[in-house]
């Protein structure tokens, strides 16, 4: 390998960033000529040095990144893609033949560089005019591509992750207004991700973008405590604002000047860990950053120092967002927290500056958006004509109407508050423009890792390397706190132990690690918890070998075999006693001066260092509230101690502090934690996952408008009965029909108390019953799934189906409307399917079996026990070549579901089925799709009244065509 090859060939790249993709090896020896180097550039010298090149070499890294960029460029963004879709074979063969590379080192780069899955991010979206096109983010791009090169080479980021990044931030900022646009205009949307899955990344990237295209104000507001607006702020000062912005010209050997820089003891700004771009932006033609803000102070009031806050205008006879003066104007930045004093001064002083506020193209970043900037007052106590607003919503309206060209939008991975916004506020923040619903990153941690959601084996057959639940989750009981603290204490320092073993062994470096111990948002339990910890650390003997025994025990009967089941390729001890030596280590780097606890609230009678990821490393148990929740990152969390009892939904997804990114250390990851909470996260997991299921069935545009804007989810969100954190509001919109192809209701069925309904359910379903074990047979589906097949005519299933009750009247009632309403040119017949399990219960149903009872909890959000009906992705693939072989025919998945419970007798089903569920899954033909495209139907519930949701009556009951609100966007 040379030096000189790796050069030309990047430089090669780095000039086909904006043009795409050219003669891959004639660009290398021009670049190579430049260079003075002599460079072999065939085709067989690139191949043997990328033989030989590991997955961090630079040069691989680089030709993977624009590889994959190219495989997801959109057709209408570049021209020399040939109107080939992203992601396909087509694409790459064009990318390939462009590079005039031979066969053989294309067959090369599809196996290094394997195509990527299609961008997953689902968009709900008003009208837009496109703006911010190709050539814009190509002529503009200089704070975006420092930012994606920081996340290759300095976080780790593989090429795929960054494109799609790339991809989603696009979708943001193209919905936001043209910040040159001549007539202001105020988009407002919502970007809705997962529970620690990279929203900072996302929207830091937004922001990047943003500047790049001349936003001049970017106000970030972060949460309602200084710890998390302090992690947030060096997140974006290490990523994007860099070294030159933070420095301002600061003398490097002037150790007086340095006093003042935020950073001086922070390792990862020692190592130079921290964003260069290479000269001070301004003095390149790009504009400089200038914080607002610092790590350690929250906004203050400037007084005399306002002008630090004011834009300069280059040609005083134009405006500001004109673009003689907007690119050369620098950018300012404010990462505050929810505080009312704070936004105040921030509101001041915008108001004293010289600039004119309506010409600031500004960006509002409200993370965690579903916290406080809720406006939260009950509208009956409103006098008329006057709202009233809670304090943070109140000055973000107010920043909102001083800002005529600021763009909010808000981050959440709990976005039930946020939706029922009252959309006819039009002060207010609901996501009028758009609702964006981010993918499931890869190698997150997430719902799907700590919980069964869809497992179709049965218990008693479950494992470490089958059960994600089984390798990761540890039931609390009620009876022995103590030896359950004892335990996850114990499990906490053998994880340390391995990681320092596998650090050894260049498996990773592991900075932080640490545990965290939940179990009241009150300090005064927090202070009692650390007691407890303390004197459980004491009396554990870690420092002594008599500790050994029943660290061993517990080391062989969970760890080794979990980690040997599901990551058996990273470095594990294989026994005990190679795992000892690493112990002494482990315990004095958890206990400080014998200390493992560190209480992290707003205690001030209790001694505590204070938590700084940034400027050393931690390795402790960290015991907390409200202050390790909401969006605070807990750096290398590994074991999770968890008895907090939360009501609200959003509140207990917000707690979960162990979804995220582990990296080297998954297998050594633990949740300790109650079975009321454990259902509680699984039930609210589920409720998420089918809202954004539903989203992904109306994200299409139809004849080039939107086929759902985001004025229509209300009403769509309150039919699905899934549970807001307040109320829902009664909007002027009544959905009709749910035109869609799929249809599951998985929690709308009846409680298990309403003996007489779930029997009734049976009964409607005993001639599906017939058609599938009476009269059709036993077959096999794709893979392992058997199951129950019969045919019935559509009318035979819209009778059953008719005859079924729900938890509420509208759960079904939108999609039975449709359903009845399609003739046999749509739709032939129906196939029932009925999947049956190896084990497990089995039973008869009014004379018909046996058959399997497929076990499922109990939604625990339900006021009365309730279960959920939902189909597991096993049973969903095996049907797949039975819609193939049929492909005018519906599909049914037919369950009888009982309850998982261990105190639950099913008792004899045969006789008295009572709390037996018939679940189902619909999967309608293509055909039956409606001839306008149009998902949903709705009309106006009182035309007296404000139409919050849908504003026309004939439209959008006859024809489901959405609303023309007014758009004049970009």
């Amino acid at each position: 390998m040379t030096e000189p090859l790796a050069d030309a060939y990047i430089s090669a790249l780095d000039a086909m960033r904006r043009l795409g993709p050219g003669n891959l090896h004639d660009k290398a020896g021009s670049a190579a000529e430049e260079l003075d180097a002599f460079v072999d550039t065939s085709d067989a010298a690139l191949r043997d040095y990328l033989a030989d090149a590991g997955p961090d070499d630079e040069l691989r890294l680089a030709l993977h990144l624009r590889i994959a960029a190219w495989d997801g460029a959109r057709p209408e963004d570049v021209r020399w893609a040939e109107n080939t879709g992203p992601h396909t074979r087509a694409r790459r063969e064009v990318i390939t033949r462009r590079l005039k590379v031979d066969e053989a080192t294309a067959n090369l780069f599809d196996e290094l560089f394997p195509i990527a899955d299609p961008d997953g991010t689902v968009v709900i979206a008003d009208d837009w005019e496109p703006w911010y096109t190709a050539q814009v983010r190509q002529k503009r791009d200089f704070y975006w591509t420092h930012y994606a090169d920081y996340l290759t080479e300095r976080r780790g980021w593989s090429p795929e992750a960054v494109t799609k990044l790339d991809t989603a931030t696009t979708h943001v900022v193209e919905r936001l207004s043209d910040p040159t646009r001549k007539e202001p205009y105020q988009a407002k949307g919502l970007v809705v991700g997962y529970v620690q899955s990279g929203k900072t990344a996302n929207f830091t990237g937004v922001i990047s973008k943003a500047v790049d295209a001349g936003y001049r104000l970017v106000i970030v507001l972060t949460g309602t405590t200084n710890l998390l607006r302090e992690q947030t702020q060096r997140r974006i000062d290490m990523e994007l604002v860099g070294r030159e912005n933070i420095l301002r010209g600061i003398d490097l050997n002037n150790p007086e000047a340095l006093v003042d820089v935020d950073y001086q003891a922070d390792q990862d700004w020692a190592d130079g860990r921290f964003v260069s771009h290479g000269a001070q932006p301004a003095d390149i033609g790009r504009p400089d950053i200038h914080r607002m803000t610092t790590y350690r102070f929250d906004y203050r009031s400037l007084k005399q120092g306002i002008k630090a806050l004011d834009f300069e205008r280059f040609d005083r006879a134009k405006p500001l967002n004109h673009p003689d003066n907007l690119f050369r104007a620098d950018a300012r930045l404010v990462i505050v927290k929810k505080n009312s004093g704070v936004l105040e001064k921030l509101a001041k002083d915008l108001g004293a500056i010289t600039a004119k506020l309506q010409d600031i193209p500004t960006l509002i970043i409200d993370d965690e958006s579903d916290q406080a900037s809720i406006n939260t007052t009950n509208p009956k106590r409103w006098d008329d004509g006057k709202t009233e607003r809670t304090s943070i919503n109140r000055l973000i309206s107010k920043l909102l109407g001083m800002l005529p060209r600021g763009q909010y939008v808000g981050y959440t991975a709990t976005p039930f508050a946020n939706v029922f916004v009252d959309p006819g506020d039009a002060q207010d923040i609901f996501p009028k423009d758009f609702l964006i619903s981010l993918e499931r990153p890869p190698a997150y941690m997430g719902a799907a890792e700590f919980h069964d959601l869809d497992l179709a084996v049965p218990l008693e057959e479950r494992t470490y390397a089958n059960s994600k639940e089984k390798a990761h989750v540890r039931l609390l009981a009620a009876s022995d706190e103590h030896a359950d603290l004892q335990e996850a204490m114990d499990f906490f320092v053998l994880a340390a132990a391995v990681k320092l073993f596998r650090k050894n062994r260049g498996a990773g470096s592991y900075k932080h690690h640490t545990m965290l111990v939940h179990e009241a948002m009150r300090t005064a339990v927090h202070r009692d918890t650390a007691g407890i910890i303390k004197r459980t650390w004491a009396e554990a003997g870690y420092y002594s070998p008599s500790s050994h025994p029943r660290l061993r025990e517990l080391y062989e009967r969970d760890l080794l075999p979990v980690s040997r089941a599901i990551e058996p390729e990273l470095p594990t001890p294989d026994s005990f006693e190679e795992l000892a030596r690493h112990l002494g280590e482990a315990i004095r780097r958890i206990s400080p001066k014998g200390n493992p606890v560190l209480v992290v609230n707003s205690d001030k009678d209790i001694e505590q260092d204070d938590l700084d990821f940034g400027q050393h490393d931690v390795w402790r148990i960290l015991v907390g509230g409200n202050k390790l929740a909401r969006g605070f990152t807990v750096e290398g969390l590994t074991v999770s101690y968890y008895r907090r009892d939360v009501k609200d939904a959003d509140a207990l997804m917000q707690m979960g502090r162990w979804f995220g990114f582990r990296a080297g250390y998954r297998d050594l990851v633990r949740l300790y934690v109650t079975r009321g909470l454990r259902d509680a996260f699984e039930s609210i997991c589920r409720d998420e996952e089918e809202f954004r299921a539903e989203l992904r069935q109306y994200a299409k545009m139809i004849d080039g408008r939107p086929a759902v804007t985001p004025a229509q989810v209300p009403p769509l969100v309150t039919s699905r009965v899934l549970r807001p954190t307040a109320a829902a509001k009664m909007y002027n919109a009544v959905l009709v029909e749910r035109r869609t192809l799929t249809k599951e209701p998985s929690s709308g069925y009846p409680e298990l108390s309403r003996t007489d309904v779930l029997e009734s359910n049976i009964d409607a379903c005993v001639p599906l019953l017939v058609a599938a074990v009476n009269e059709g047979s036993l077959v096999s589906l794709r893979g392992t799934t058997q199951g129950f097949l019969g045919t019935v005519t559509h009318n035979k299933m819209i009778a059953a189906l008719s005859k079924l009750q729900w938890a509420h009247e509208d759960t079904f009632k939108p999609d039975l409307a449709w359903l009845i309403g399609l003739d046999e040119d749509q739709i032939r017949d129906w196939k029932v399917v009925m999947p049956q399990q190896k084990g497990g219960r089995r039973g008869i149903l009014r004379g018909i079996g046996p058959l399997s009872l497929h076990g499922r909890a109990l939604d625990p959000t339900a006021g009365t026990p309730r279960l959920r009906g939902n189909s597991t992705s096993a049973d969903r693939a095996g049907v797949e070549s039975l819609k193939t072989q049929n492909p005018s025919s519906g599909v049914m998945l037919l369950y009888p579901v009982v309850s998982t419970e261990p105190d639950y007798d099913p008792g004899s089903v045969d006789e008295d089925p009572r709390e037996v569920v018939m679940a189902i899954r619909l999967e309608l033909p293509g055909d039956a799709a409606p001839s306008d495209r149009r998902p949903l139907a709705y009309r106006t519930q009182d035309s007296g009244r404000p139409p919050y949701s849908v504003l026309d009556e004939a439209r959008a009951g006859v024809t489901g065509t959405p609303p023309a609100l007014p758009r004049g966007a970009g």
